[in-house]
């Protein structure tokens, strides 16, 4: 496999003065889409194994975090919470974006859910979805999260 390095030498400077010299290089990739193996078989079915539960929240964001089966498919994957302040209208969306590791037998899910207020209690479920938007199944339930007050 034969690589290459593109590199492009840039002079800049005023009458005077001596140049800048900014030396920019850009690798091309060494493989093509020929290269790039298929997506990974889908699981028969995709499960929660663990949480989905509060990992950190500070400064008005959350990260909620959970544990499935390797759903498999194409390896682009995002983790997607829905909530809201009513159990039966979750309206809002945050998304995380998350690569598979085909070799192993379960991926972790992170999402950052932002603009929470203080002293609010939210509502939300979790959800899994392919680069292309295929759901992975996963139908979790409703969850429960209040936030500290505000200082």
């Amino acid at each position: 496999m034969k690589r290459s390095l593109l590199v492009i030498l840039v002079a800049a400077g005023t009458a005077g003065s001596p140049p800048i010299s900014t030396l920019i290089a850009a690798q091309r990739a060494p493989y093509t889409a020929k290269d790039i193996p298929p997506p990974a078989k889908k699981a028969a079915r995709v499960q929660i194994t663990e949480g989905p539960s509060l990992e950190l929240y500070r400064n008005n964001e959350a990260i909620i975090r959970w544990t499935s089966d390797n759903p498999g498919g194409t390896d682009e994957h995002w983790g997607v919470v829905k909530y809201g302040s009513d159990p039966h209208n979750l309206n809002l969306t945050a998304k995380g974006h998350i690569r598979l590791n085909r070799n192993h037998p379960y991926t972790v899910f992170r999402v950052r859910v932002d603009g929470l207020q203080p002293g609010a209690t939210y509502y939300y479920t979790v959800h899994e979805v392919e680069a292309d938007g295929t759901d992975d199944g996963i139908n979790s339930d409703v969850y429960r999260l209040t936030t500290p007050p505000g200082a």
